[in-house]
């Protein structure tokens, strides 16, 4: 029997296969210490639960309108225009299971086979292999440590063919911890806005940005740049709601028509419940909650940089958002899947191998996690590489 080819030549997730096995050595009863999680450790706030119980005790439970109810619509709106100075319509917004379905709609319903989508390296994993299962071709845009990972405007231009259809950008990160600032997303977006490129904004992190710098929202640039532009978020992140599974897009009222007849054949609504939580997350002020994770995710990040200090064969990237530090391992002499598989069976120790995310001189170590478990983590890494 055959079956698809497409899916067949889809690689399973590095970061899931690494965790899901970390998790089992735990069950088992080993001292596991992970490193690679891709959630925050903190709970999702009362007051969000409290709506979801509201939403069953009231009954809401039956189906919605495929792309989303109106109120959670009105909920983003609201807050693309307060907190990103963007105005949109209830139309032109998208309501997904979680922003990773937010990107594949957007790419389904852009992508014919054999069109190109840029992805800047190092990139989330996902991306390659859902531009894959949309029929387009992934285009690695290359960046390097001496420009901090960052999308050079001569690259961009350079890689952009007549088979081109889109740019994804993801500022902040994942797993870089890279941001870009306004003038950088102007160069970008402007030339992109030119060439009739497409541009998906994975902002899902967009509240978890250090040192003061700010988050600027790629729609927000101008009018045109904004018609060019598919705008993905979420509350998994900000919210710690990841598995509540609500993202949303928000575009062009035809890109948002065609991403929502796919989804109604797809998988419908997303859970009614969730959406009465999401729509909670969203205009109830959670600014003090903001506050307080920042400045506990702040503290992590710079006392892992500390941690790493002394050793010359790790060198941490310092992130400017999200909750990673994509940290040089080539001077180890391992490749980055050999580093964290030795990594997990010697020491117990769980980090992502840098090769999916397409850079394999890198591993990535959440600091998602306790203070204890991160200090205890980087001990036995330290002690481990000195035996390399």
């Amino acid at each position: 029997m055959k079956f698809s080819e497409k899916i067949l030549s889809v690689k399973p997730s590095a970061t899931l296969t690494i965790t899901s096995k970390a998790k089992a050595m735990k069950k088992e009863g080993k001292d596991v210490i992970i490193l690679a999680a891709g959630e925050p450790d903190h709970d999702t706030p009362d007051v969000i639960k409290k709506a979801a119980i509201k939403a069953i005790n009231d009954g809401l439970t039956k189906y919605t309108p495929a792309s989303g109810t109106l109120s959670l619509k009105k909920a983003v709106c609201g807050k693309l225009k307060k907190e990103n100075g963007i105005d949109y319509s209830t139309d032109e917004i998208v309501i997904s299971n979680g922003a990773k379905h937010s990107i594949f709609n957007a790419l389904l319903s852009l992508c014919n086979e054999g069109d190109e989508v840029m992805i800047v390296e190092p990139y989330w994993v996902s991306y390659p292999e859902m531009v894959k299962i949309a029929g387009g071709v992934p285009v690695a845009l290359k960046t390097s440590p001496e420009n901090g990972l960052k999308l050079s405007p001569e690259t961009l231009e350079k890689a952009i063919t007549e088979k081109t259809k889109a740019l994804i950008l993801n500022s902040p990160s994942n797993p870089s911890g890279v941001v870009y600032d306004r003038s950088e997303l102007e160069e970008i977006a402007g030339i992109c806005a030119d060439k009739g490129v497409y541009i998906i904004s994975d902002e899902i992190y967009e509240h978890i940005i250090y040192d003061g710098k700010k988050h600027v929202a790629v729609a927000s640039l101008s009018e045109e740049i904004k018609k060019m532009t598919i705008t993905i978020n979420g509350v998994s992140k900000s919210h710690s709601m990841t598995g509540w599974r609500i993202g949303y897009m928000a575009c062009d009222k035809k890109i948002a028509d065609l991403a929502s007849t796919l989804q109604g054949q797809a998988t419908s609504n997303p859970c009614s419940i969730s959406q009465a939580a999401a729509e909670a997350a969203l205009t109830e002020d959670m600014s003090s909650e903001f506050g307080a994770n920042l400045e506990k995710f702040t503290k992590r990040r710079d006392r892992l940089i500390e941690l790493l200090e002394d050793e010359d064969r790790i060198s941490p990237l310092k992130p400017q958002g999200a909750f990673y530090m994509f940290c040089d391992i080539s001077a180890c002499g391992l490749d980055s899947l050999t580093f964290a598989k030795r990594l997990l069976d010697e020491k117990s120790v769980a980090v992502i191998p840098g090769g999916p995310f397409g850079d394999d001189r890198f591993v990535r170590i959440s600091f998602a996690t306790d203070m204890q478990t991160i200090e205890e983590g980087m001990r036995r890494i330290k002690d481990w590489v000195k035996t390399l």
